[in-house]
């Protein structure tokens, strides 16, 4: 299965990519990490690279990890799954309300409503 991960920066999506990681490498399954900033999150692009890449040398994985710059990562996300023939997009995300109901960041919210590839969001 070839998989595209978004990570933006948040914890959950350091979360997603911890459980990726492991799942692809059990499965055999081709990963790549598209990293992007979130203006959601305080992170830079290249902290968010860093924090990736550190990870990826724990795991002995080895994804492709590509950079997503621009002002639409939602989008981009989307173009990339679509052109390049992914199976899935695997996303983190998804807070709850103090009522319980689940409230979902911008770009999440997008890839969701936009995606013709099926979307694991990972909470």
């Amino acid at each position: 299965m070839k998989i595209l991960l978004g990570v933006g920066g948040s914890e959950l999506s350091y979360q997603a990519l911890t459980e990726t990681i492991e799942r692809a490498s059990e499965a055999g399954d081709e990963l790549t990490i598209a990293i992007f900033e979130s203006e959601e999150v305080d992170a830079t692009l290249d902290e968010v690279q860093a924090r990736v890449q550190e990870q990826v040398e724990e795991s002995n994985f080895e994804p492709e990890i590509r950079q997503i710059v621009g002002t639409s990562p939602g989008s981009e996300l989307v173009n990339i799954a679509e052109s390049e023939g992914f199976d899935r997009i695997v996303l983190g995300g998804g807070d709850r309300s103090p009522l319980g109901k689940i409230q979902l960041g911008s770009i999440v919210e997008f890839v969701l409503l936009n995606a013709q590839t099926p979307v694991t969001l990972i909470r």
